[in-house]
Formats: structure tokens, C-alpha cells, sequence
């Protein structure tokens, strides 16, 4: 007999060890262990050991451990698991799972059939009463049951309860590795019985089929100890749990990928009196028809569940109109990466630094105020049709024009923008507002790049890659010098003016510049509000810097200056270009080709 060790931690997904019997294999975080837990620095280099048997799987704590060892909540050092239980140490969970190696007889004489489901609508249970009665606990067992294990518990007593002849009830799974079937828990009506010992080859016809299995065998028949009948069977069938198909696993959790799949069955097992189970079939067929129901409630509900953490888990990266282009089914193939035409944003908080040296006696509370910052940012790209990409920090990155290409893309990333800019323009206009005193800024460009789930195996996380996103960053860095706390490429610019009389915002030329660390030099421009949102900047004001800033290119400087000291002393765009006029006496510099070189990141 063999078994599985699977572990669940809180970072990474699921993995399996298998055990065989009466070898010793210790655990722990060194490398020279058997079964090596690297990930987990609450586990000591030489933490337990484990040694399967015919009894169980005798767990001992090594005297090396550090830290205990929980089963059951309880601290324990030297223990037996049984199939289905589990011990904790740090932040990792390891189950004991049965590996099946019985087999239903190879002979003729074992009769298998897979059950059609249109011939069990048509028939009649002869015990309506009592199996009603049995069901109508079926909502207590789900709701009630807060891990897999205290479910599987409860469906198997409850399908011994309404099975007249069963036995014995397991639930099963394949374990995806090596295609073995797995007892994930399993019951016997008297406990002095013993395992049940399911078979592997009915399981794995079962699942192969995605149906009812049936194998019926006469006592008559038995001539080999190694099978199922053996321990008082002479019928067996395995159900699938049909309705978990369509569940994927789409972020980082490996808990979707526990019921990625029909990966679970309920198989039963028992003993039909008198003149043995294959003249008895239509009462079997009549337990196959409950186990069925019971098997697509509980497989529906569990679905449900899934599809609704994994619904609240992408609330966190998509806006309302993305999950719903996603499906109830979760139509996850949208989200491989790609490559598309995408709009990034890149929001950033100003003086960060600065505000993490004043509170270094209060991190905690600068972590709930960064935290509120990243809210407002994250909510606003999300209002507007945004995928909230990472975060780094004091920022954040989101990003239009993926999973769904939108016309709307490039505009709805500047309308995030603009909102963004209010929202703090508000804050800093309250006194008593916990981000009174903090200041965005925020990049914006429009490209290609590769968009979708990226990264390992262990990890993975919906983000975007390609120059248009190290762009976006660099206009969000110049703000701090250009003194604007928008800037957008010329691809956005060109998008606005072209549908300027559909959206309500204003852009102006700030620079021609060849940002730090790039080949390629271009035209950056701020997003203004509009004219009634921001009086004090005109649209006469925005032509006459525009006016001036092609004067600077063309290398007349004293127009240009003369252009710039029109502007409202409250706008400080004007700065840049009048601190280089300046130190260069209003004269442009020999070989001047009218593009500004950033000496760093930042400006």
C-alpha cells in the first residue's frame, strides 16, 4: 500500500510526496532531508519523521525541532496519522492521503457496467420516503462544513445513512501526477471492518468515462484475496463529481486547483444480501440515482463556491465590465498573454521617502495612509474600465485595452487620471484628511506590449510587459521636474486632439525630450482638466506655452521666453523651460536640434 503526503502552504501551490510502506523518511528544511520544505522558515532543518504502515503513517517529532508540531489543533510528538488527517508546522498543512493498490477481479466473471443517466430519470425509488428524509439534512452537512475534511465526513455518513447496503463510502480522487487514484476519505458502517480498499481500475474507468461506474460480482466468483469483494463486498460503483469540470485555477492560489477538474468521485462499496448483487441491480441502480443527486448538489455547490472566490479574488485586478466579458464559467483562456495595443498608467506618490523618514515612529499607521493612496488610485482605474496591473510600493500600474481591445481604451485611461488628480486635489484641500499632505503623479503611454497571466509556475500574476510600460513610468518620473502632475505621450496627444470634442479634457506640449535610459525621443504633454473644472488655466494660456515651446525647438529662445511670461504665475510648467532659457542666456546652444536629454530617471 502506498500514500501521499500533500502539503498546502500559504504561498505556494499544492505538492505531493508519495510514502511507501515501512520506509522512513524524515522532513524538514534542510536539503539531505527526504521530503525537503525550502519554503516554509518555521520548519527546522531536521524537523520529523514519518514512517508509513499497514496502521497508518507514525508521525515523531525530531529532537532538532524548533517549533511544535499540531494535529487536531493539539501539540504532538510521537502519533499515528490515519488516511485523511493531517499535522501542521509554520504556515504549512500536510495530509496523509491512501494511494489505492486493490483491484476488482480481472476475470470474466465481474460485470461492469457505466450507468446511463436517462435510464436512472425513469426510475422509481421503491424507499421515497426514507432517502427524503436522508436529504433533508443535506443542506446542514454543506453549509456547516468549513474544511473539505469535516465535508467528506459528513456526505459519508450521510450516504451510509441513505444507502441500505452500502458498507462502505470513500471519497476518491486521481492524483495528477502519476494518475493514481487517492482516498481522500473514506468510511465503514462498522468501524471494527476495516479500510475499504476501493478499486483502482474501476475508479480510473469511472473518471476515464465521466460517469457511474458499476462492478457487481457473485461470491461464487472469489478466488483471489487481493480484491475488493474480500472484505465483504460483492458490488462497488464510483461517481464522478460532474459539475467541478469547468473550475480553473486563474491566480496565484493553488486552492482553485484543487477542484480544477472532475478530480473527485464518491465511490461505494457494499453487500447485496441473498441471491447476491447481480440479481439485485435495479435496487443498486436506485442507490446510483441518490448517489448521483447528492453528488451534483454537492458538486454544484462547491462549484458555486469556487466561482465566487475566484469572482471575489479578480475583483481586486478587473472592473465590473471585464468579469462579466470573463463569464460565469470563468472563460479563462482570455487571460493568456497576448500581444495588443494597450494604454499604462503608472501612479506614483511624491515625497514618499520623505514621509516614511517623519513617521519612522508610526510605520504602521503610514502603511494605513499609503494603503488608503493606493485604494483611491486602484478605484478609479477600476471605475473606468481598468486592469489593476502591481504594485510597487507607494504606486500603482493599471492598464487598458486587455483582456477586451476598446476604441474607449486610451480615453478611459486619461478619465482614471483626471479622477485620480481630483481625488487628491480634494484631499489636500481638508485639513483633517489623512492624505491631506500627499501628492500623485502619474504617466500615462500607449503602445504594444504583451498583456495576461505572467510569470512562473509557482507564481502568477495578470500584469503587463514591453517598452510602452517603462515609458509610462518615465513620464510619471518627469513630472517632478516639468512641475505637472500629468504627463501623457504624443500617441495619447494625438488621440485627444482627434476626439476633443468628445472628451472632456485639454493637453498641451511640454517638451521635446529623449527620456533616460531610451533611444527614442518624443513629445510629452500634460492632461489638463477642462477649462470649467480649472479656471485659472485658460485655453489662451495652453496655446500661448504651445506657441512658445515651438519657439524654443526652433531654437528662438527670446520668443519663446516672451511667450512663457504670459502664463499665470500660478503654473509652474513654465519653470522647466524658462530655468534652460536662462542658464543658457536666452540663446540656444551651438548644434541645437531642439530635444531635451534627461540626465536621469527622474528628470
Amino acid at each position: 500500500m502506498h500514500r501521499l503526503l500533500a502539503f498546502h502552504d500559504c504561498r505556494m501551490l499544492d505538492r505531493q510526496f508519495l510514502l511507501a510502506d515501512d520506509k522512513r523518511y524524515r522532513l524538514g528544511r534542510a536539503d539531505d532531508n527526504d521530503i525537503s520544505t525550502i519554503w516554509d522558515d518555521r520548519i527546522s532543518r531536521h524537523h520529523a519523521s514519518l514512517q508509513p504502515s499497514g496502521k497508518g503513517v507514525h508521525l515523531q517529532s525530531l529532537n532538532a525541532a524548533s517549533n511544535p508540531v499540531f494535529v487536531d489543533g493539539h501539540t504532538a510528538t510521537d502519533v499515528v496519522l490515519k488516511a485523511g488527517q493531517s499535522f501542521v508546522i509554520g504556515a504549512t498543512r500536510f495530509e496523509v492521503q491512501q494511494v489505492t493498490q486493490s483491484d476488482s477481479p480481472r476475470s470474466n466473471s465481474v460485470q461492469q457496467l457505466s450507468i446511463d443517466r436517462q435510464q436512472l430519470e425513469q426510475l422509481r425509488y421503491e424507499d421515497a420516503d426514507k432517502r427524503i428524509e436522508v436529504l433533508t439534512s443535506l443542506p446542514a452537512v454543506i453549509r456547516e462544513s468549513g474544511v473539505d475534511r469535516d465535508l467528506f465526513v459528513r456526505l459519508a455518513n450521510l450516504l451510509l445513512a441513505g444507502i441500505q447496503h452500502a458498507e462502505g463510502v470513500a471519497v476518491v480522487s486521481i492524483e495528477p501526477t502519476h494518475g493514481k487514484p487517492v482516498v481522500l476519505h473514506q468510511e465503514r458502517r462498522f468501524e471494527a471492518d476495516g479500510s475499504i480498499r476501493p478499486s483502482s481500475r474501476l475508479i480510473s474507468n469511472s473518471f476515464e468515462q465521466q460517469r457511474t461506474v458499476l462492478h457487481v460480482w457473485d461470491e461464487s466468483d472469489a478466488e483471489d484475496s487481493r480484491y475488493t469483494q474480500h472484505a465483504g463486498f460483492n458490488w462497488a460503483f464510483c461517481t464522478p463529481f460532474h459539475n467541478l469540470s469547468s473550475v480553473e485555477s486563474t491566480t496565484v492560489s493553488g486552492d482553485a486547483a484543487a477542484l480544477a477538474g472532475t478530480s473527485r468521485a464518491l465511490y461505494i462499496a457494499g453487500r447485496s444480501p441473498g441471491e447476491g448483487a447481480k440479481t439485485n441491480q435495479k435496487r443498486l441502480h436506485a442507490d446510483i440515482k441518490f448517489t448521483e443527486f447528492i453528488a451534483e448538489i454537492v458538486g454544484s455547490l462547491q462549484r458555486q463556491r469556487e466561482l465566487e472566490r475566484q469572482q471575489s479574488g479578480l475583483r481586486q485586478f478587473f472592473s465590473p465590465p471585464v468579469l462579466e466579458a470573463l463569464g460565469k464559467d470563468l472563460d479563462t483562456s482570455l487571460l493568456e498573454p497576448r500581444e495588443c495595443d494597450v494604454t499604462v498608467l503608472f501612479c506614483d506618490l511624491r515625497g514618499f521617502s520623505q514621509h516614511a523618514e517623519e513617521q519612522a515612529d508610526d510605520l504602521t499607521g503610514l502603511l494605513e495612509r499609503v494603503s488608503l493612496a493606493l485604494e483611491v488610485m486602484t478605484s478609479q482605474i477600476l471605475r473606468f474600465g481598468g486592469v489593476t496591473g502591481d504594485f510597487q510600493g507607494d504606486a500603482a500600474l493599471g492598464f487598458w485595452g486587455w483582456p477586451i481591445g476598446s476604441d474607449e481604451a486610451p480615453m478611459n485611461a486619461c478619465r482614471a487620471a483626471l479622477a485620480i488628480r481630483e481625488e487628491f486635489a480634494k484631499a489636500h484641500a481638508d485639513p483633517h484628511h489623512p492624505l491631506t499632505d500627499f501628492e500623485t503623479s502619474i504617466g500615462i503611454a500607449h503602445g504594444r506590449a504583451v498583456a495576461g497571466k505572467i510569470g512562473t509556475r509557482e507564481q502568477v500574476k495578470v500584469t503587463v510587459f514591453g517598452p510602452v510600460v517603462n515609458l509610462a513610468s518615465r513620464l510619471e518620473g518627469m513630472t517632478r521636474q516639468l512641475h505637472v502632475p500629468i504627463l501623457i505621450d504624443d500617441n495619447l496627444d494625438r488621440l485627444i486632439r482627434e476626439n476633443a470634442d468628445s472628451f472632456d479634457c485639454r493637453v498641451r506640449r511640454l517638451l521635446h525630450v529623449l527620456p533616460y535610459g531610451m533611444d527614442n525621443s518624443l513629445i510629452v504633454s500634460e492632461l489638463v482638466p477642462s477649462e470649467e473644472a480649472l479656471p485659472q488655466l485658460t485655453n489662451q494660456h495652453l496655446a500661448d506655452f504651445e506657441t512658445g515651446l515651438q519657439h524654443f525647438i526652433d531654437g528662438d529662445w527670446s520668443e519663446a521666453w516672451r511667450y512663457l511670461h504670459n502664463m499665470s504665475a500660478d503654473d509652474r510648467a513654465q519653470d522647466f523651460l524658462a530655468m534652460q532659457i536662462t542658464q543658457q542666456g536666452r540663446t540656444a546652444p551651438a548644434g541645437w536640434d531642439g530635444i531635451v536629454r534627461m540626465k536621469k530617471k527622474g528628470g
